[in-house]
């Protein structure tokens, strides 16, 4: 390794730490809370190392199962960037992350973390590691699919290496936002390995990022019609009714009655007599 300090993310002791960790205690719980089902790995045939993996994000499952799907040759030092002002904020939170999935501090707009690096995972690349991004920047709170942000295709063109894209389809319903265990009855989950892929010639990072995101969701959605799951679509229009109907809620209890100045249904002030 070019630096001393990067050392643990591809040195022997701490892998065989995290095959340990994996195989026998994360990936065990995992695959028997939800059945899982894989499709796509005739795309990572020709896979090597270093390269870029994005995925939706929509539960705390996405990374485990990413993890436990992949081939152990390309699995073994992948390093996942989580969030530096809330994985590594203290020992017992980053202790586990880092484990579990070799991971890296990520610095978030907005946040501010003692333990982030800038620039430290185009330095991981460079050194032949593999990584694990989740570019909306935070777990959909609905399972909706927001925008990729560019950094990680910008992260891939400027080291030159594949973007693996990944969909995760099922994983919200299987444990969604501020569930701290999968639902019971092992619901199904899907993971989906796409073709790597490359910038174009002349391709500016928005534009990568842009067509990554079009071919995930692609993906999700083409899996959850065969499986007649919520594809994107569902879930945005889920989202929309709820806003709606809360949006439609606001403005009944809002409503003035004409006249008196009271709410629907209110009762008359003390200096209105009541009707007969």
């Amino acid at each position: 390794m070019s630096d001393p300090k990067l050392s643990r993310y591809t040195s022997a002791g701490p892998a065989v730490a995290r095959m340990v960790a994996q195989q026998l205690v994360m990936k065990p719980y995992i695959w028997s809370a939800v059945h899982v089902h894989t499709h796509g790995m005739r795309n990572l045939d020709s896979l090597k190392p270093p390269f870029v993996a994005v995925a939706n994000h929509s539960s705390h499952l996405d990374a485990p199962l990413i993890y436990g799907s992949l081939p152990r040759r390309l699995s073994r030092n992948l390093s996942s960037g989580a969030a530096a002002d809330y994985f590594f904020d203290t020992w017992y939170k980053s202790l586990p992350t880092t484990l579990f999935f070799n991971s890296f501090p990520v610095l978030r707009q907005g946040h501010s973390n003692r333990t982030g690096r800038r620039g430290l995972a185009g330095e991981l690349l460079s050194d032949g590691v593999p990584l694990l991004l989740f570019p909306e920047g935070t777990r959909s709170r609905t399972g909706a699919m927001s925008g990729f942000t560019p950094g990680a295709a910008a992260l891939a063109i400027s080291r030159d290496t594949p973007v693996l894209p990944i969909a995760l389809v099922g994983a919200y319903a299987a444990m969604p936002y501020g569930a701290t265990v999968p639902v019971p009855g092992r619901p199904h989950v899907h993971i989906v390995f796409g073709r790597p892929l490359r910038a174009a010639p002349g391709e500016i990072a928005r534009q990568f990022s842009d067509r990554l995101h079009r071919y995930v969701v692609e993906m999700h959605d083409t899996t959850a019609r065969a499986y007649g799951m919520p594809t994107q679509a569902d879930f945005a229009r889920a989202v929309a009714l709820r806003q709606a109907a809360a949006d439609a809620e606001k403005e009944r209890r809002t409503a003035v009655t004409p006249f008196t100045g009271t709410s629907p249904g209110s009762a008359p002030s003390a200096a209105e007599p009541e009707g007969n």
